[in-house]
């Protein structure tokens, strides 16, 4: 991985994460990869094995033996769990299952072998430039208004869903929702994705 460019992006959900981080892979040329969807498809896994999500041993063992494929579709042994991503329950679990420390020890295993494969990119999350890569080229921590947050979310989760991860998301003990201490702390609120990335690649 040595002399690969990564762009770590970080925030609570609603802070423009995603949106930002394709739209800077795509100047950079890079390839893009969204950590929550990772953390998402192995609590859909746990929900269709039937395991406790609070059960950390069973559900970091799911985490480390799984096989994720994760791109602009997530699948696992060619089931197709994209949609299921979004869904009431995984919502509702999987900060749970976030906070296990076996589970974030295999899939930030997963996330470095990720951008050691592709040679770099854009990593996107809630402890990127924090833990899974503190020697990122250059680390953002996105922010912006409950208002606008709730706004961009309205389609997918209730606000308070929202909440309620970012508050036990913000509280684990394993690699908390918090900036790094050398992140550039952007909030997005009002402002045009262009202008946004302008930003974030100024400081490269």
């Amino acid at each position: 991985m040595t002399g690969a460019l990564v762009v770590a992006i970080d925030g609570p959900a609603g802070s423009g994460k995603s949106t930002v981080a394709r739209a800077v892979a795509a100047r950079l040329g890079l390839s893009v990869l969204d950590t929550g969807s990772m953390y998402r498809a192995v609590t859909a896994l746990a929900l269709r094995a039937g395991l406790d999500p609070h059960d950390a041993d069973k559900v970091s063992i799911l985490a480390r033996d799984a096989d994720l494929v994760v791109g602009d579709r997530v699948t696992s042994l060619d089931v197709d769990l994209t949609a299921e991503l979004r869904s009431d329950g995984v919502n509702e679990a999987v900060s749970v299952v976030a906070a296990h420390p076996g589970v974030r020890a295999a899939l930030v295993e997963r996330q470095r072998a990720w951008v050691t494969t592709h040679g770099g990119g854009v990593v996107e999350g809630r402890d990127i430039g924090s833990v899974v890569f503190p020697h990122a080229a250059v680390k953002v921590f996105l922010t912006a208004s409950d208002a606008e947050r709730a706004r961009r979310r309205a389609d997918d989760e209730h606000p308070d869903s929202v909440a309620r991860r970012d508050r036990l998301d913000e509280g684990r003990v394993a690699s908390p929702l918090r900036p790094a201490t050398d992140a550039h702390v952007l909030d997005t609120t009002g402002r045009a994705v262009d202008d946004v990335v302008d930003e974030i690649l100024a400081w490269l």
